[in-house]
């Protein structure tokens, strides 16, 4: 592959890796530092990538930088909430949330985990096992979804129940949310980018977290790619759709352990 080709590739993979470093540390620009150390290694010695698929081998670099810093986040950037946060998720099984967040909310399959990880495959599998009996122990909540398609606003709602969590209820549009929120202030978000009545989900997100302080949020949406531009403030956690109950529960499960999330800022 020439330099050409190999950036090119990894222009590709690099949304991705953000929202999977975003999603590690809780921070869009802890998890851009991580990246960007990433990339420099990458620049430094090409042959990190040699005989690699693009996305294997810049994930795999990414947690070689990960496992080497001994510090998951930037500390002097956090709230009190989040360092407690982060001291809880220190409490967990070594690797393990990589491992879930690679499964889940990348979609790698366990031979793929292994070989970012470097570790056996029957390794990679236990750990995710692992992950989602930890994180099932985290404190219930009280979450709101935004949502205009009945089908999948019930879908979600089945699921956050199921976990333990008390939903406030679903709104359908950009005023309905609002109101919704200021009846039962959630703990989480769940919203969809593009509403019922052409209103915005991040908007109304935006909204609330001005008004109301710091929520967490997980954005789902077709068109991720939209949204991981590095442009402007990006969410800390983004599902894909059509997404998989697997990376919903783990996305609410991990959101719920960090106090904060960024919002986005409509241009």
């Amino acid at each position: 592959m020439t330099a050409a080709d190999l950036a090119q590739s990894i222009s590709r993979e690099l949304p991705y890796l953000r929202r999977y470093a975003r999603a590690l540390t809780g921070s869009q620009t802890a998890g851009d530092n991580y990246a960007a150390a990433t990339l420099e290694a990458i620049l430094t010695d090409r042959s990190l990538m040699d005989g690699e698929d693009t996305r294997i081998g810049l994930f795999r670099t990414f947690h070689a930088i990960w496992q080497s810093s001994g510090q998951p986040v930037e500390l002097e950037a956090q709230s009190p909430r989040e360092a407690s946060a982060q001291a809880h998720l220190r409490g967990l099984t070594p690797n393990s949330r990589e491992a879930l967040l690679l499964r889940t909310i990348e979609e790698l399959r366990y031979d793929q985990i292994a070989a970012v990880m470097q570790c056996p495959q029957a390794e990679a599998e236990e750990l995710v096992q692992i992950a989602l009996n930890e994180m099932s122990q985290a404190l219930t909540g009280k979450v709101m979804v935004i949502e205009d398609e009945t089908i999948i606003a019930m879908d979600l709602k089945g699921i956050v129940q199921a976990m333990g969590h008390d939903v406030t209820g679903i709104a359908r549009t950009h005023a309905a949310a609002i109101d919704l929120a200021h009846q039962s202030r959630p703990d989480l978000i769940l919203a969809d980018i593009q509403l019922a009545d052409g209103s915005s989900g991040i908007e109304a997100v935006n909204e609330l977290l001005s008004s109301m302080g710091d929520i967490p949020v997980i954005f789902i949406t077709a068109f991720p790619e939209r949204l991981l531009t590095g442009d402007r403030p990006e969410p800390a956690f983004l599902i894909s759709k059509p997404y998989s109950e697997e990376q919903v529960r783990s996305a609410v499960s991990q959101a719920m352990f960090f106090a904060s999330t960024e919002g986005l800022s409509v241009a």
